[in-house]
């Protein structure tokens, strides 16, 4: 992670810098972060479903220095534009981490040690078992794809998880009852 404090400084300053830039990062994942898992249809795939997880910052086009911070600070993740289209005079960007060495390494560890306060700690909680869920390969099996598929039906919006519901997979669950 990106040293965010003077080198010119005592190091009780660079520790009050350094909680600062944390405290900051804590409050605006809290306000504006998401930790997402979702399963797609990938017909490359064994399964014919891929988990998809990332970590997410969205804001206005205006604030890209505050995801260009979130970049450097954890030294992954891209930015993305996402044009609108609507009435919004301005484009939404998207600070994305997908990599799963990086989440494992850097964003989870990150949280781990510094706690979010509001509900997303939930959400966060949910994600890294996941992520610990994904390690292991257990998403490699239709057992595991359907475990982390309830999981994800209690984070965010708490919707029925479209693989669980999909054709396929029903067809599946019952010829194993076959």
């Amino acid at each position: 992670m990106k040293n965010y404090y003077s080198e010119n400084v005592s190091s009780a300053d660079n520790q009050q810098e350094r909680l600062k830039i944390i405290g900051w990062i804590i409050g605006f994942t809290d306000g504006e972060g998401c930790f997402s898992v979702s399963i797609i249809k990938n017909k490359t795939s064994k399964l014919g479903w891929q988990v998809f997880p990332e970590f997410v910052i969205t804001q206005g086009e205006k604030s890209l220095d505050a995801l260009t911070l979130f970049k450097d600070y954890f030294n992954c993740g891209k930015i993305f534009k996402n044009n609108r289209y609507d009435d919004h005079k301005e484009n939404l960007l998207r600070f994305c981490v997908r990599s799963m060495d990086d989440l494992n390494e850097k964003i989870i560890p990150f949280f781990r040690s510094n706690s979010l306060k509001t509900a997303k700690r939930k959400d966060f909680k949910i994600f890294a078992e996941i992520m610990e869920i994904m390690t292991k390969k257990e998403h490699l099996s239709m057992k595991g794809m359907k475990k982390i598929a309830k999981k994800i039906e209690l984070m965010n919006r708490k919707k029925q998880s479209r693989f669980l519901e999909s054709s396929e997979t029903i067809r599946q669950a019952r010829c194993k009852k076959a």
